[in-house]
């Protein structure tokens, strides 16, 4: 039985592994919103839920990404570190978000931004090697870019009240969430047979 992917035989070996893995980049998007709508519903939590609420985010977005890097196969075309380090990142910031969830302000955001110009820098990363593979790349730099604003804001204004920072983490989750899902709705739909 032959299959009829919509895939040239033999060429593109990243873009068929994200889009057989489409999934892993949809899981992602679907934590961020769940994330961004929750702390936006519950504006009033005190940091110790939102260090919790954070904690969970970072971790299943970090093994969605490090799965998305042991699983896929991209064929030796492009390395796959970048999304391994994105896991680790986020598994990384997750557990330090629960080992010490009565840190301060400052610091969890501090730890926020830090995470979130790393990950928007490997994600544009990211998008510039699937750019030579596919249209639509951009889903991927937006995010990159929502991510690194996010970070050097959360930075430039370090004295935001508690409900201001919960309200910019869950726009921002949203946002990048959404980009996510658009990008592994249009991969899903390039893995359908024509």
């Amino acid at each position: 039985m032959t299959s009829t992917h919509a895939f040239p035989a033999g060429g593109l070996p990243l873009l068929r592994s994200l889009a057989e893995n489409w999934w892993l980049l949809m899981l992602r998007g679907i934590a961020a919103v769940a994330f961004g709508i929750l702390a936006i519903l519950w504006p009033g939590i005190t940091l110790l839920a939102l260090a919790y609420l954070f904690a969970a985010y970072a971790l299943v977005d970090g093994v969605c990404a490090l799965a998305a890097a042991i699983f896929g196969h991209t064929g030796g075309m492009v390395p796959r570190w970048w999304l391994a380090v994105i896991g680790v990142i986020g598994i990384l910031a997750g557990l330090v978000a629960y080992a010490w969830p009565g840190m301060t302000a400052l610091f969890l955001l501090l730890i926020i931004a830090t995470w979130s110009i790393i990950i928007g820098v490997l994600e544009i990363v990211g998008a510039l090697q699937l750019r030579k593979e596919i249209e639509g790349e951009w889903w991927l730099i937006i995010s990159g870019l929502l991510s690194i604003a996010f970070g050097v804001i959360l930075f430039v204004q370090p004295a935001s009240g508690a409900l201001a920072l919960i309200w910019i983490i869950g726009i921002y989750a949203i946002l990048a969430g959404g980009s996510l899902i658009g990008l592994a709705y249009r991969l899903k739909n390039f893995n359908q047979p024509r």
